[in-house]
């Protein structure tokens, strides 16, 4: 029998797609340097649905790679060994909400955006907050550990997630802390799954909690003398003001997004950096405050130029300086690096690692940008004109084990935000110990004895 009609025995034929076109469209994530070799897509829609999927796999020893907004950027949602596909799109409800507990139960399928969304309309707030919203995910934000751009006040998707149902790879069904607060009861199962990017199991479900609606804020730009006036800044308005998010671009990046949005400059003056700074204003003293720390940091030399948002519209304009950097380097396609340090060393790992980069590729264009607050970095090396995507990629693969050497100097992490998937996998010793692998592999035999689920990816 063959694996469309094997998969008919058990799903709808409108839930299995096998045209060149589908395989190609859900068969990929955001990375671009991947050839994509999918046998098939299916759109479970139901946890019955998953976990008939996974005992069929199991038994036919066939692999299988989850799917969401597939907005990643490190190939754990890409086939390319000719494995079946499971789209979450069609597992997008929104169940029980308590008002009382400020939670709600999810399907996987839900997109971010619609979670926020939700949420305002029952004067709440869902914080965790990106680029790719619109489109990401929940199961795959919670697969992926997302952070985005309120860490510094609100913390990581981890922080949100009160409790999981997961289908393991045996077809189990777990129920994971089931949104309780309070829960001394052994191994919190749950945070494995969070940040596992689908290879231990299939998250279904999560409870996810709400905050409170967030104060009025206001957005400031800043051009900034150098690398080490960062942080001071940075330190000053964490400890003076409500804090929010604190965003730092070069000035290549700033030049990127004027050419490709037509945007005006947000300043008359130029700088090698910039930093944006969102901070809550519940009432005029907060905002004197916020102002008062700028007119310190500019008294300082540290800020040499600055504006400070006087509408809401202005203060989306803003952001757009910020989170328009992306699209605006598509075009190149840039070949990208997120990694962190802690936040005391972002300057001196940034100096380090931009001599590296500068002595060894001293003629290709890198932009920077990142959550400066939590210590992100993201780097991103435009592929020079007339080089072919396989020679860029070669070169690059070079380039990154010069950056894992100076993240492993400073203690650092090669995958702040976006996973490790298939780009980091052998670059997994520069971050983890030989022993911490060791026991990854052993919890990933644990939940996935025959390595089904997403196989290739992380480990």
């Amino acid at each position: 029998m063959s694996m469309l009609l094997e998969l008919e025995s058990f799903l709808k034929k409108d839930q299995i797609k096998a045209d060149e076109e589908s395989l190609k469209y859900w068969g990929k994530d955001w990375t671009t340097y991947f050839d994509v070799k999918a046998a098939a897509i299916v759109f479970p829609r139901s946890v019955d649905d998953v976990v008939a999927l996974v005992k069929w796999a199991r038994k036919s020893n066939i692999a299988l790679i989850p799917s969401g907004g597939r907005t990643g950027l490190s190939g754990s949602a890409v086939a390319t060994q000719g494995e079946v596909v499971v789209s979450f799109d069609q597992m997008n409800k929104i169940k029980e909400f308590s008002p009382v507990d400020q939670t709600v139960v999810i399907e996987a399928g839900v997109v971010t955006e619609s979670l926020q969304e939700f949420a305002h309309a029952n004067q709440l707030f869902y914080p965790v907050d990106f680029a790719a919203a619109g489109s990401a995910q929940m199961g795959g934000t919670i697969a992926t550990n997302a952070g985005g751009i309120k860490v510094v006040r609100y913390g990581l998707t981890r922080d949100w997630v009160a409790g999981l149902k997961v289908v393991t790879g045996t077809g189990e069904v777990l129920e994971l802390n089931n949104g309780l607060v309070k829960n001394a009861t052994g191994y919190d199962l749950r945070h494995l799954f969070i940040g596992s990017e689908g290879t231990l199991g299939f998250i279904v479900e999560a409870t996810i909690k709400l905050a409170p609606q967030p104060p009025p804020m206001k957005v400031l730009v800043m051009a900034v003398s150098g690398l080490e006036a960062v942080m001071k800044i940075f330190a000053q308005f964490k400890t003076k003001t409500g804090l929010v998010a604190f965003e730092m671009f070069s000035d290549k990046a700033l030049k990127k997004v004027l050419e490709n949005t037509g945007l005006p400059a947000p300043l008359e003056t130029a700088a090698p950096f910039y930093v944006l700074a969102e901070v809550e204003t519940r009432n005029e003293q907060e905002e004197e405050k916020a102002l008062e720390v700028f007119s310190h940091c500019m008294e300082e030399s540290w800020v040499i130029d600055g504006v400070l948002s006087q509408s809401e519209v202005q203060a989306a304009t803003f952001w757009r300086y910020r989170e328009d950097i992306s699209e605006s380097l598509a075009k190149y396609s840039p070949y990208k690096n997120d990694i962190a340090v802690t936040i005391s060393k972002v300057p001196p790992f940034m100096e380090d690692l931009d001599k590296v980069l500068s002595q060894a590729y001293p003629t290709w264009e890198v932009v920077w940008f990142g959550h400066i607050g939590d210590g992100n970095l993201h780097i991103n090396i435009l592929r020079p004109a007339g080089m072919s995507k396989e020679e860029f990629v070669k070169e690059c693969r070079q380039v990154d084990v010069l950056v894992f050497e100076a993240v492993k100097k400073y203690k650092g992490s090669i995958s702040a935000e976006h996973g490790v998937g298939l780009t980091k996998r052998s670059f997994l010793n520069y971050t983890r110990s030989e022993a911490e692998i060791e026991l990854m592999r052993g919890i990933k035999k644990l939940f996935d004895p025959d390595n089904i689920l997403n196989p290739g990816k992380v480990l």
